[in-house]
């Protein structure tokens, strides 16, 4: 089996295409079993953010998983596939995980460095667990992904590198201003309380701003997140924030009083029209600046044209964010990244062989058990403690003379160009295809439950 991705991404297609190609949280489950009923798929993942909708599968051949997860996305996003394709890109084997290893760390991110995507990764590793659409090839190359993308924060300065979206898009709605001096005092109006919207509450909070409101299509939630940035303790607490919930019934009467607008919700519509915000506009001088998250937006693009009105969407954001990064620290994260890759193929590799290692042993054991049956019927008149003797130092040598080769089939293995030594080994011991197929199942089964509960 081989590890696929097809999938596109602020890089490959403009926001217009990922607009539409956005998966909505529902449609995940059900393009994750989709695609593991297909034919060419065995495991399956899906990481969608409002940058990229990316589509990860062990497959068992190459065009026919390309044709099935391109048809897939294109479905499910409801994408005409002509009009897809263009857009699609494809890795395969080490490019694949490569991938995904890059994008972890931040290399791939709108925004270099940025470290949201690393709990979009795990969210995205949590459904296709819950799905049971991961098995132990997803769940290694996925937890790799997290261990590499915090190594990569940890001992570079890629953080330095870029920001996240969230604090990005403040900056450029400060205009070149000290965030924090430019959102002191102000009104804050937050749409949604999912996890972007709770960063940006919490960042706008922590920049001091003196009120704050939080919409949310369940209020429950909204109400939660006040609650915590309220709490004794919390980021408004310091500096007397005044917080509420509110409906989205009541989006339209606090757009009328706020001076700062973010938005992220999963609503396939807009939430904000510019007819709704011009009506908001009315009789007023002060500026509005409205922050646009959503994939796809929440706020209609005319708010360009409303004067007074300075509106930052997704598409802006990726127009302001072709400034080089740090050059050192990239390049630092980028030989992180080929030294993993390199590591994780080796263990993949090495965890081909194992159940043909694991069968080989079995066998052997066998044949001991075997053995020492037919001595029991030929000297009945061993006693225990004989008996035990002569199967310990029957046991003993049988596991001396498999010890070397299969310490050292294990790192030919691991090696490029190791996969035969397995085949080579099923064939010089005969080994039977089934019971090596059974251990492989077991072990498949056993380490998914295992990175589950690392999870």
């Amino acid at each position: 089996m081989s590890l696929l991705v097809v999938g596109l991404s602020h890089r490959s297609a403009p926001v217009s295409v990922l607009e539409r190609a956005a998966l909505a949280p529902e449609a995940r489950g059900k393009l994750l079993q989709d695609a593991v009923s297909a034919e060419p798929v065995t495991e399956s993942a899906v990481l969608s953010t409002c940058n990229r909708i990316e589509l990860y599968a062990d497959v068992d051949k190459f065009h026919a998983g390309v044709a099935e997860l391109s048809t897939l996305l294109a479905r499910h996003s409801g994408v005409d596939l002509e009009e897809l394709t263009p857009y699609l890109y494809v890795h395969y084997e080490d490019r694949a995980v490569h991938h995904l290893l890059s994008v972890a760390c931040g290399l791939d991110s709108m925004v270099v460095g940025e470290g949201q995507i690393l709990g979009q990764i795990k969210d995205a590793l949590a459904v296709a667990q819950e799905q049971h659409t991961a098995g132990r090839l997803l769940n290694d190359l996925f937890q790799q992904a997290l261990r590499v993308g915090k190594r990569a924060h940890s001992e570079t300065g890629i953080d330095k590198a870029g920001q996240s979206l969230v604090t990005f898009g403040l900056e450029q709605l400060a205009a070149g201003r000290d965030v924090e001096g430019w959102a002191h005092g102000k009104r804050a109006l937050v749409i949604g309380a999912g996890s972007m919207s709770s960063l940006a509450a919490t960042t706008l909070v922590r920049n001091g701003i003196g009120e704050l409101a939080v919409a949310n299509r369940t209020v429950e939630r909204a109400e939660r997140l006040v609650a915590i940035l309220t709490e004794p303790g919390g980021p408004g607490a310091a500096n007397g924030l005044t917080a509420r919930a509110v409906a989205m019934s009541g989006v339209e009467d606090e757009l009328a009083l706020a001076d700062i607008v973010v938005s992220c919700t999963g609503a396939t519509g807009l939430v904000l029209t510019g007819g709704t915000v011009a009506a908001a506009r009315a009789g007023r001088t002060a500026p509005l600046a409205l922050l646009d998250l959503a994939m796809p937006r929440d706020i209609d693009a005319a708010v360009h044209r409303i004067e007074g009105a300075h509106l930052v969407d997704i598409e802006s954001l990726a127009d302001a964010s072709a400034d080089a990064p740090m050059a050192a620290d990239v390049d630092k994260v980028r030989g992180i990244v080929s030294d993993e890759v390199a590591a994780f193929g080796a263990a993949q590799r090495a965890a081909h062989i194992t159940p043909t290692v694991v069968a080989l042993r079995t066998m052997a054991a066998d044949v001991v058990t075997s053995e020492i049956a037919r001595l029991d019927g030929r000297l009945p008149d061993l006693d225990d403690k004989q008996r035990a003797e002569i199967t310990q130092t029957v046991r003993r040598v049988v596991d001396k003379l498999l010890h070397a080769p299969t310490v050292r089939v294990k790192q030919l293995a691991s090696e490029p160009g190791g996969a035969g030594y397995a085949d080579a080994l099923r064939e010089l011991f005969d080994l039977d295809p089934q019971t090596v197929a059974a251990v492989s199942r077991a072990d498949t089964r056993g380490g998914s439950h295992e990175v589950r509960e690392r999870a």
